[in-house]
């Protein structure tokens, strides 16, 4: 449920991430719908807001179902940044093993959460009803994604290099955990916006045939 004092604090987060615009225009976006809507969202996330509310603030629509994918849209992009970024810093490392394996290994689970990413965008679909039948199998595997950056840091030793690896991916790293927590919240979303859809909490997600196939 979005408290007067929550839904405040989202608005004014909106307004200070504006870019340099007259004092008016600033003052004046946090009445609009396209305001309330971001809050509305954004709302849910259970860390710092600004980065959800940054990123969906330039996004053109009120609805918030389109707001809720541009925000899952967002993350892909930036995990696909942070691969590169991944792919740009090995010549630097490539002197030491260690640093070269760590980073490869990074590399290597970043990609995989971009393999989950088609298997989230398959259970989304293109309707809130598709979403909802498979609301289960989406919060699953954002929870996927954001679980492979966290392994990604877990196995790097290096403090220095961890610190550089953690700024590069760090958009990604916490656009992920903020795309889960909208999904995870999306209950209370539905309920802001009156949308009237129950949400299927069954794994829809293809399931591997019973070992008993593999017998004659």
């Amino acid at each position: 449920m979005i408290t007067p004092i929550k839904l405040a604090f989202l608005l004014l987060t909106l307004t200070a991430t504006a870019t340099a615009a007259p004092k008016a225009k600033r003052r004046n976006y946090l009445f609009t719908p396209h305001a309330k809507a971001v809050a509305g969202i954004c709302t849910v996330v259970v860390t710092n807001t600004s980065l959800c509310c940054k990123t969906l603030k330039h996004v053109p629509t009120n609805d918030p179902i389109e707001l809720i994918r541009a925000l899952a849209a967002a993350t892909e992009s930036s995990v696909k940044r942070s691969v590169t970024f991944l792919s740009e810093i090995k010549p630097k490392h490539k002197s030491n093993a260690t640093a070269a394996a760590a980073i490869y290994s990074c590399q290597k689970n970043l990609n995989y959460a971009l393999e989950d990413f088609a298997e989230f965008w398959n259970a989304t679909g293109k309707d809130v009803t598709t979403l909802a039948h498979n609301y289960f199998t989406c919060k699953k595997t954002l929870m996927s994604i954001m679980g492979y950056h966290w392994t990604c840091l877990d196995d790097i030793d290096d403090k220095n290099l961890l610190k550089e690896v953690e700024t590069g991916i760090s958009v990604g790293k916490n656009l992920s955990s903020n795309t889960f927590d909208v999904f995870n919240g999306l209950k209370t979303i539905f309920k802001t916006f009156g949308i009237k859809v129950k949400l299927n909490e069954e794994d829809t997600s293809p399931q591997p045939p019973p070992l008993s196939n593999y017998y004659f």
